[in-house]
């Protein structure tokens, strides 16, 4: 499958612009991550650090009655917040890009919902976004209902402050390239328990509430539709994504890299195996993921939305 002439056009334009920064951006992160890993693998030497990590080995035993294995649906959810993901990020970044929409669409307001004010009109990007942010915040809502459901918040949520040092100690280890004695099926390290809290009970709402503000749901008039608010929406909003961004990286990076076939069992197919079951999952989400990031083009989208109002352009 090949990408449109103008998607080309645009990706080489972008890449006349941005290649410098992108090459000089990439030796940074290479010579930061030698570093990183010199000083930490130094660190170690030190008998001091050495009895930190003995006495905080990266992992704080469960509470009592935390379930053991990831569930079925936790595996559908780590499919669909990926694929989420990728599609929030492509039509962010047109949005961000401050570009003229390829088309604008325009709700029907003699259907349901119907409103008292005429309906705003949006560019066909904003409108695929925010139906992305709907889907996204309905699959995180039953992602936490879920989650309180079984149990599974306390593989997650922190009751023990010993998570603190046994994040330094695992983040530590990790960046000397010794990866934390753990098993995930079991419980997560320290440092995994934190970023996953900060992921789904801090990055998240932060993303639906900015997100919100920018939106055109959002009141046009009163005291919460000043242009602060709006500013103070924008700069958050977009360090979030980039922080959903730098998460997913790692996130995969470690499961590659710290037994991928049984990692991806565990994240996929709910097994604690080491076979290529997991593997063939995640590929297949990958290839979708993929086909959507092509297939979703103005074109395509003007005809979509054209069946709840009316497409211009």
């Amino acid at each position: 499958m090949t990408t449109t002439p103008t998607t080309s056009a645009r990706a080489a334009e972008w890449w006349r612009a941005q290649r410098t920064r992108v090459l000089w951006g990439t030796l940074i992160a290479v010579v930061a991550f030698v570093v990183i890993v010199v000083v930490a693998r130094l660190l170690r030497g030190i008998p001091a650090v050495e009895a930190f990590i003995d006495t905080y080995p990266g992992v704080v035993p469960p509470p009592e009655g935390t379930p053991v294995g990831i569930p079925w649906w936790l595996g559908w959810q780590h499919f669909l917040n990926a694929f989420f993901l990728v599609l929030l990020v492509k039509t962010g970044l047109e949005l961000r890009g401050r570009r003229r929409p390829p088309g604008f669409w325009t709700r029907d307001n003699t259907r349901w919902p119907r409103t008292r004010r005429a309906p705003r009109r949006l560019g066909i990007w904003l409108w695929f976004h925010l139906w992305l942010d709907a889907l996204w915040v309905l699959v995180g809502i039953t992602y936490v209902v879920l989650l309180f459901a079984t149990g599974q918040w306390l593989r997650i949520v922190p009751t023990d402050w010993a998570v603190v040092p046994n994040a330094v100690s695992a983040a530590l280890q990790y960046a000397s390239l010794e990866w934390p004695t753990e098993d995930s099926w079991i419980v997560y390290n320290a440092l995994q328990q934190l970023a996953y809290f900060s992921v789904v009970f801090i990055a998240a709402p932060l993303a639906l509430v900015t997100g919100l503000r920018l939106s055109s749901i959002w009141p046009a008039e009163g005291r919460w539709a000043s242009a602060r608010t709006e500013r103070m929406a924008r700069a958050v909003h977009y360090p979030v994504m980039l922080f959903f961004l730098a998460f997913t990286f790692v996130h995969v990076v470690l499961v590659l890299s710290t037994g991928a076939l049984r990692k991806l069992n565990q994240m996929y197919a709910a097994r604690d195996a080491d076979d290529w079951i997991g593997f063939a999952i995640f590929a297949l989400s990958v290839v979708v993921m993929v086909v959507a990031w092509v297939v979703a083009t103005p074109p395509l989208l003007k005809r979509i939305a054209a069946k709840s109002g009316r497409v211009q352009g």
